[in-house]
């Protein structure tokens, strides 16, 4: 007979938040801008206001781009004190359910994105890539093992594609602030009608 594993209660989760905020993010610290509060910063800009033990669970956070579909959950509204008109949502789970732990922890990285200076923010992007790396690891090692077992099948050929004789176009990942970096690749303007030509 499976048991089932309990449910945290409200007040756990927001606990639960607190310490996967202190252990998940460079930097993070606990910052006490009122009496009994334990709210989450980094660089002493808050990131995440959580709710203090004894009073009704609830969080803010910065959400610049998902604060909008936030804001359609009950019991959520912008975040009082000129705060909202900056993204801030705040979401209370007196009333209502919480969202599901995973979507408040992609708030979170969100809110915390938003207040992390640059260093520390490369710092964690590098540690989800190690993260991500890892985990794609260990499901090609089960990959791997579950094909062993298998019937080993021959792999097909790859077929070589036959030369075009058009050039690719060059694919930019970082904008530049000289104006050569904004023109067209060479082959594209080639394709282009000559009345849209620069």
């Amino acid at each position: 007979m499976a048991t089932r594993r309990k449910q945290p209660t409200r007040t756990d989760l927001i606990h639960e938040l607190r310490q996967r905020g202190l252990t998940r993010y460079p930097g993070a610290h606990l910052k006490s801008p009122w009496p009994g509060h334990l709210d989450l910063a980094v660089h002493d800009k808050t990131f995440a206001y959580l709710s203090a033990p004894g009073d009704p669970p609830g969080l803010s956070l910065k959400l610049p781009f998902s604060g909008p579909l936030a804001l359609t959950l009950p019991d959520a509204e912008p975040t009082p004190y000129g705060l909202g008109k900056s993204g801030w949502v705040t979401i209370s789970f007196a009333d209502h359910a919480p969202p599901p732990p995973a979507q408040l922890e992609a708030w979170l990285d969100e809110s915390y994105r938003a207040q992390a200076p640059k260093k520390l923010l490369a710092q964690f992007e590098a540690s989800l890539a190690a993260d991500a790396a890892k985990a794609q690891g260990k499901a090609k090692a089960a990959t791997k093992k579950g094909k062993k077992g298998a019937a080993s099948v021959a792999p097909r050929p790859l077929r070589a594609s036959a030369p075009t004789g058009r050039a690719k176009p060059e694919v930019r990942t970082s904008l530049s602030s000289s104006p050569s970096a904004y023109r067209r690749p060479r082959a594209m303007e080639q394709q282009l009608d000559p009345a849209c030509r620069r």
